[in-house]
């Protein structure tokens, strides 16, 4: 195939692209570099540097490949930002995938995955959180994905375009080998900036002890960035091969409230976190746990590596990139 990856140079999306060029596909990245890095796509991989939100940007894409699959990653991801920015977040996040999608009609292109997130749910009342549990996002980000998961089941109704949304929680880890990984400036996720605060020798900020959990920190379901980029290619599989839309959670079904998440790091890297509490952020809801029983059942995926080998492989990409692709 020639699969599309918009958002291609960013942690996940790199490492889709990765994937992608190991299985054999052909491979054209979007993206406007305002987050990305050239150094973590493969130097023979066709780059086309622009923004989703300039129509005739990427109208001229697709004019000039011929698409078979789009994955898309090119978003706004940051929940307390979001609520400081919600026009921000829905210009980029939904008006890009509007032109996205209008593209991919016009030049007939049948099939997409998108990055979808577990922020769609906002408060759950039951865990794990099952697909069929409502969504009622608490903050902007989530507000946006859902809002494009909607279109999307519009767009197959009136065109025809198949889609998987994937909502999925906190991604870790990097590609075995430590040639890339996790780059962000300002670094907002827990595991790298716990990693770098070792690495540099300077204090961690944990950002609340008041949630209503068993130690008083948010816990979050953690998926390797490996196993997620799998999920995106079986999904994506899966769609081309049934001829039909799907929504997925992809998790372990298993949480890790922020103070076990120091402990399993001093435990890897045998170093002792220190660390404040600040208060916590607004939009983040106390827990959140995926239940990834649909997945499994109807594409096979299932998380294969652990929490201690997220930490570990990032660890290794961290020590040796300390100022990630600079």
């Amino acid at each position: 195939m020639k699969v599309l990856v918009c958002g291609g140079a960013g942690y996940i999306g790199s490492h889709m692209v990765w994937m992608l060029v190991e299985k054999g596909h052909d491979v054209v990245v979007v993206d406007n570099f305002e987050k990305g890095h050239r150094g973590a796509i493969p130097a023979n991989i066709q780059v086309v540097e622009g923004d989703l939100r300039d129509i005739e940007f990427i109208r001229d894409v697709f004019k000039k490949n011929h698409i078979d699959a789009v994955i898309h990653f090119a978003a706004y991801s940051l929940v307390g930002e979001s609520m400081k920015e919600p026009l921000l977040y829905y210009e980029n996040n939904v008006l890009g995938s509007i032109n996205l999608l209008k593209a991919m009609n016009e030049f007939g292109v049948g099939y997409i995955v998108f990055s979808s997130t577990a922020a769609v749910y906002g408060i759950a009342d039951i865990m794990p959180i099952t697909i069929d549990a409502p969504t009622k996002p608490i903050n902007p980000y989530g507000e946006s994905k859902l809002t494009v998961e909607r279109l999307l089941a519009r767009c197959d109704e009136a065109y025809g375009i198949k889609s998987v949304c994937l909502r999925y929680f906190n991604v870790a880890g990097a590609r075995p080998g430590g040639d890339i990984g996790e780059a962000h400036n300002p670094e907002t996720h827990i595991i790298p900036n716990l990693l770098l605060s070792l690495i540099n020798q300077a204090e961690f900020t944990l950002f609340g002890n008041d949630y209503n959990t068993p130690d008083g920190t948010c816990i979050r379901d953690y998926i390797h960035v490996c196993d997620l980029c799998e999920a995106h290619l079986m999904a994506l599989e899966s769609i081309m091969q049934r001829k039909q839309s799907a929504i997925y959670n992809l998790g372990s079904e298993t949480g890790y409230s922020n103070l076990e998440l120091i402990h399993a790091t001093e435990e890897v890297t045998g170093l002792k976190v220190d660390y404040k509490i600040a208060q916590r952020r607004p939009g983040d809801p106390d827990i959140l746990v995926a239940s990834s029983e649909l997945t499994i059942k109807e594409i096979g995926w299932k998380p294969r590596l652990k929490l201690k080998e997220m930490i570990t492989s990032a660890y290794d990409w961290h020590r040796n990139n300390p100022k990630g692709y600079s």
